[in-house]
């Protein structure tokens, strides 16, 4: 047991230190936004503060007068909340019959998504915008989503974590009378918990941070994302770094209470995710 003590005090500095570490960058950035523009620009980040300039203007501008941010702010929560619910609902139904249902050319069709989560992106951008010109959704938030809606990734998590759920729950809830549909609903959803936390984090990190997709998509001020509309700020013209930064600060913010409410289902999706059992 005294021998156990040693290796416990070392996991608990190490990890200590990866915390430190990674909260380091979030503190820079936010004592940054407490500086005047001109002294970011001078002295550019650090920790030091003079605390007689120190002030909140630039957090009072972001959500004054005719600036855009709250409207980006608006947009990207609008488009993050639909793009997860219709990502995780949809996915997750194809990834349960994946693991649940027998059928013909099940491998085959498992394997085209393996295959689809092996191309990049950047790879289908041009045939994927010629798609959304010819549905008419260009400037509009659906042409953001609809690429969105069924990810391969999802399908192949969801997939290998009901396969670690046994079938004999499908059997209970059959013999007991309940749909399909309601087996799935009653029996399934509940144990599935866990997955749909771990993915909801990581597709609404995914969304809420999307630049390259709804730059090109979208190109009215009104309509734009929050990255999108936050780059904006960095132009030929000028660069208002000072607003960057606490519009940054206020970016975070999201991600953060997504993971502090949901991290202990996190932890425990991943892990349960990635053992078949």
């Amino acid at each position: 047991m005294k021998k156990s003590i040693p290796k416990t005090v070392l996991l608990v500095i190490f990890f200590v230190g990866v915390a430190v570490i990674t909260l380091l960058p979030l503190a820079l950035l936010f004592v940054a936004s407490l500086r005047p523009g001109q002294e970011l620009m001078r002295n550019g980040l650090n920790f030091r503060i003079d605390w007689a300039h120190a002030n909140l203007d630039e957090y009072r501008l972001l959500f004054s007068g005719n600036n855009a941010y709250v409207t980006w702010y608006l947009n990207s929560l609008k488009v993050t909340v639909l793009q997860v619910v219709l990502s995780l609902v949809l996915s997750s139904f194809v990834g349960y019959g994946f693991a649940m249902y027998e059928f013909k050319g099940k491998g085959f069709f498992f394997l085209l998504v393996l295959l689809v989560m092996m191309v990049p992106t950047e790879v289908i951008i041009l045939p994927l915008y010629k798609l959304i010109i010819g549905m008419h959704l260009i400037n509009t938030h659906t042409g953001i989503i609809l690429p969105y809606i069924v990810i391969p990734m999802l399908i192949f998590f969801f997939r290998q974590y009901l396969s670690g759920i046994p079938k004999d729950f499908l059997d209970a809830g059959r013999v007991d009378g309940c749909s399909e549909y309601g087996i799935y609903t009653r029996i399934m959803l509940p144990l599935m918990k866990p997955a749909f936390a771990s993915m909801g984090i990581y597709e609404g990190m995914s969304s809420w941070n999307n630049f390259f997709w709804p730059m090109i998509v979208i190109n009215q001020n009104n309509k734009i994302t929050l990255p999108v509309g936050l780059q904006s700020l960095l132009s030929p013209y000028g660069n208002n770094y000072d607003i960057l930064i606490a519009g940054s600060v206020f970016a975070i913010l999201p991600i953060l209470l997504l993971f502090a409410l949901f991290q202990q289902y996190f932890i425990e999706g991943m892990t349960a995710g990635g053992v078949k059992g």
